[in-house]
């Protein structure tokens, strides 16, 4: 997949962040696919509008939705924020915020309204303001003093009519998160960590947020005029090794739908902020993989995001004259279907007719699921497309090729235009879970590789002299070998603080504030 998402790398650090960072972390189908696949690169929100690529805390990047695997009787909802987490990003790792309001929709009766929303709010824990580590020691479980930064969060179910409140009911109080995957020596065994997260609610509801592998997977080079002008480079997942933050929902499919007999829910996914007199605002929302970066022009994606389904026809023409196959007939000269493009409108504002396209639906940006559709038990990447009807679009799995499916679906592939079109990623770098939250782990932080000298399993990290030998070695002197390494390094670190805090000074010295 090639998703429109603009990845943009994560700032430098000054020299002390670096240091205390350290410290505290211890080949194309054919040529058309390619071609196409541009075009699909629009599968995920990362940075996908001029306002909210500024604060990645709010950016909501992707929503899946789909019967649970393993539980039929549920749907899972996992919506992710943040984009583009490095790993190694301390020592301020990655937070949900706290003047946030991460919102879930659920439209049960399609009139582009919703009926419920699962709110999750977060609040930030500091045990020890003196120390600038997101760990002051090896972390065994989510209520260890040594994790110094914790987050927990509270989760109501808000049931509405007509647009406004009806009931609220608390489901979750003060649950855990997972936190980001430091390294080994802060978090030496992180799934037990994750796993404590998982919290069961009453009603029958299982929730988790927490840190995440992101599962979207794309070659973002398409970004660059349509990947460079160089095609044969299509098919590298740029989105490897990146996190991002998640949230998992798993609830009863009669808790979310209509009835029996209207099994198709509409989905979407919001960020409120509040500002500075209190109130919130909207400005971040997700349906579809690819409305807001491709589909949606520059005047109207910070409008879209701060929109409501209700009213999506004033983006309608986005979507009947679509950009994207006018662009790849100009540079690939592959025919763009004729317009208007009603085909588009049946399939990603109304639903697939006669699998999740409700009855008397009002044309509107959600992503719909028929929860009577049972899980495919082969699971194919391209869903509907090629004959698996419990994946993309009705609802959308980790696994499902959303680029290509896309891809293929804009340039026709419903209206005569056969094609086979992709970026040449057909799956993520990591294997996704079987069980709830179902995402992978996360990268962790501490990754590198092993100091000369030293071998796997020690603990020994340091690079300054060749004749460093791994802590228990049988070599003369081993001891003294590993404190003289250690003083070193202390050493080391300290004229480098030393030296910073000098720097720092002077610059300071010389400014008029």
């Amino acid at each position: 997949m090639t998703p429109l998402i603009s990845r943009s790398g994560t700032g430098r650090k000054g020299l002390v962040s670096l240091i205390c960072g350290a410290l505290a972390a211890g080949g194309l189908a054919a040529a058309g696919v390619a071609t196409l696949e541009p075009g699909a690169a629009s599968a995920s929100s990362h940075r996908e509008a001029p306002l909210i690529s500024g604060t990645p805390q709010y950016d909501n990047t992707d929503l899946y939705a789909f019967v649970s695997p393993d539980k039929p009787d549920t749907t899972t909802i996992v919506a992710n924020w943040i984009p583009f987490e490095e790993p190694a990003g301390g020592p301020n790792f990655y937070t949900f915020a706290d003047d946030a309001q991460y919102d879930l929709h659920i439209d049960n009766n399609a009139d582009a309204q919703g009926d419920a929303v699962f709110r999750y709010t977060f609040k930030t824990h500091t045990k020890n303001g003196d120390t600038f580590l997101y760990n002051t020691g090896p972390v065994s479980n989510l209520a260890d003093p040594d994790l110094n930064i914790t987050q927990t969060y509270d989760l109501d179910l808000i049931r509405l009519k007509n647009g406004h409140e009806a009931s609220r009911t608390k489901l979750a109080d003060d649950v855990p998160v997972a936190p980001s995957d430091v390294g080994k020596a802060s978090m030496p065994d992180y799934g037990k960590l994750r796993s404590q997260a998982v919290y069961k609610t009453a009603g029958g509801a299982t929730t988790f947020a927490g840190q995440a592998d992101d599962p979207f997977f794309a070659d973002l080079r398409v970004f660059d005029l349509l990947y460079g002008g160089n095609l044969s480079e299509v098919g590298r997942d740029t989105l490897k090794g990146y996190n991002v933050n998640t949230i998992a929902l798993q609830v009863p499919n009669d808790l979310i739908r209509e009835s029996a007999h209207q099994p198709v829910v509409g989905i979407w996914s919001t960020t409120q902020r509040r500002n500075a007199q209190g109130y919130y605002s909207q400005v971040s929302r997700l349906g579809n993989p690819l409305v807001n970066e491709v589909v949606n022009p520059q005047k109207d994606k910070d409008k879209f995001n701060a929109s409501q389904p209700a009213y999506d026809g004033q983006f309608l023409k986005n979507v009947t004259n679509p950009e994207l196959p006018k662009l790849i007939e100009s540079i690939y000269k592959i025919k763009a279907p004729a317009e208007p493009r009603n085909d588009l409108v049946d399939v990603f504002l109304k639903g697939v007719k006669g699998l999740n396209q409700p009855p008397n639906v009002r044309a509107s940006e959600e992503l719909r699921l028929n929860t009577s559709v049972p899980p495919s038990m082969h699971p194919k990447r391209l869903g509907v497309l090629d004959g698996d009807n419990a994946g993309f679009p009705n609802g959308r799995r980790l696994g499902d090729d959303v680029i290509d499916a896309a891809l293929q679906v804009v340039e026709g592939e419903l209206v005569g235009s056969k094609n086979d079109l992709g970026d040449a990623v057909d799956k993520n770098d990591k294997k996704f879970e079987k069980y709830f939250p179902y995402v992978a782990e996360p990268t962790a932080g501490s990754r590198g590789r092993l100091a000369k000298g030293t071998t796997a399993g020690t603990d020994v990290r340091s690079q300054l002299g060749d004749a460093l030998q791994p802590a228990g070695s049988s070599a003369g002197g081993s001891g003294d070998t590993t404190l003289i390494a250690a003083s070193a390094a202390s050493g080391a670190a300290g004229i480098l603080l030393l030296g910073t805090a000098f720097a720092w000074w002077r610059r300071r010295m010389q400014r008029a504030y």
